[in-house]
């Protein structure tokens, strides 16, 4: 197999990496395959006038009879790019070992298929039903886990044939510190509930974790944490809780009694919003059944304070702020699979016509696009997509887990309708 191209990159001196957030102690070996002459030196632009990420308005690019409004911030994150850069030198050092991924590596198609084209052979789809028995690995095998981490189950089977995982675990380290939260509000008793999806493979990874040192509970929404509430003050019987939760509680968990101190937590890829909504939900919960004020709640509520990853923040706040451009339509790349994307799908939509697609190929001309509908999981056609009068406004930002050069490809494709447009070329150059 022919060497991986891969960017230069700049160490920073060890003596710097204290003064530093994690996000900028590393800087990862990506294939270039990922990268975006236009979106690096976009980027690059906007990293040197607003070292501090002070300024979250958007990137304007004025190609004449299109403008695109770009997010501030938008594309792979910390935790991606640390789990492709281990994933693809693995395959470079080890061209004689049969390699597996558990899961997909992340939520985006296109990097899946290129690991799977290099011989990685998945050992369970996104749901975690098994694709390949655990029973063909031998502990020859490496097994790499992926950004969203796995279950203490899965890790204890790896391990009891002989797998060992922690050089090619890639586990978001974002992941991680909610892994440590819950473990630090265990040891003082709290029940720790997880702000959710119950099947995403985070989430469980998160309630496995957070399951084997304390009684834990997933919700997924808003309606979930209300009834939650309801078993918390008495309101509803507990005997009704294991059928209204069921699949999503503990072993052994006990609604009479571990509900009465609780600390929230979230799955890393979740709206901001809806996380600190459902967290003061409980709170005011815990506060009116046992008549407690701010200066004693964390009798019965944890301080977990923000357990959101950097990325996700920075990507959702971005669009609150490209959303205040006037546009006639939004765009956003990313996997159709991806958590973090939707929620940026979620935010437009509320105030645009919102187009949610995976790669360009999804444009079929200047009057058609296929975009997938995230509410009922159905690719639809919608027809004079782009207004007829220009010009036109188009905000474009993309999920965590998309690579940059595919953002740049579906401006491409746009562009490729207007011949009188500037250059990509011309537009590269112009943020040199």
């Amino acid at each position: 197999m022919p060497c991986l191209l891969y960017e230069n990159t700049a160490n920073l001196l060890p003596s710097q990496f204290c003064a530093l957030p994690l996000r900028l102690m590393k800087k990862f070996e990506v294939p270039i395959i990922y990268r975006s002459p236009l979106i690096s030196a976009i980027k690059n632009s906007r990293k040197q006038a607003d070292k501090m990420k002070k300024d979250f308005s958007p990137t304007l690019l004025d190609f004449g009879p299109v403008r695109m409004h770009l997010a501030r911030h938008f594309g792979f994150c910390y935790g991606v790019e640390n789990a492709i850069e281990i994933a693809f030198k693995t395959i470079e050092a080890h061209p004689d070992k049969r390699i597996f991924l558990l899961s997909e590596m992340i939520h985006n198609p296109q990097v899946n298929a290129d690991l799977q084209s290099r011989g990685v052979r998945f050992l369970q789809d996104t749901y975690g039903n098994q694709v390949l028995p655990f029973e063909e690995l031998t502990k020859e095998d490496i097994v790499i886990i992926p950004a969203f981490g796995t279950t203490l189950d899965i890790e204890n089977k790896l391990h009891a044939i002989g797998i060992t995982t922690a050089q090619y675990n890639t586990t978001c380290p974002f992941v991680e510190k909610v892994w440590n939260r819950s473990e630090q509000i265990a040891q003082k008793n709290y029940t720790v509930i997880v702000h959710g999806k119950p099947t995403h493979e985070e989430t469980r990874a998160t309630f496995s974790h957070a399951a084997d040192n304390t009684p834990t509970v997933i919700v997924n929404d808003m309606q979930e944490a209300i009834a939650l509430g309801k078993y918390i003050s008495g309101e509803k019987d507990a005997a009704l809780f294991y059928t209204e939760f069921a699949g999503r509680y503990s072993k052994d968990f006990n609604a009479n009694k571990d509900l009465q101190q609780i600390g929230v937590v979230n799955q890393t890829t979740m709206l901001a919003s809806d996380t600190q909504a459902i967290a003061d939900y409980l709170k005011q919960v815990m506060k009116d059944t046992y008549h407690l004020s701010d200066n004693n709640i964390e009798e019965r509520f944890a301080d977990t304070r923000d357990t959101l990853c950097y990325a996700t923040n920075d990507n959702q706040t971005a669009v609150f702020h490209l959303l205040q451009t006037t546009a006639d339509l939004a765009i956003v790349v990313g996997g159709f699979n991806s958590s973090n994307t939707s929620h940026l799908v979620e935010l437009c939509e509320h105030q645009l016509p919102t187009y949610f697609i995976d790669t360009p190929d999804r444009i079929k001309s200047e009057h058609s696009i296929e975009h997938y509908n995230f509410h009922n999981k159905t690719v639809q056609s919608t027809n004079h997509f782009l207004p007829t009068k220009g010009p036109i406004n188009i905000l474009i930002t993309s999920g965590a887990s998309c690579p940059d050069a595919t953002v740049e490809a579906v401006i491409v494709k746009i562009m490729s309708y207007f011949s009188e447009a500037t250059s990509i070329t011309e537009m590269t150059a112009a943020f040199k």
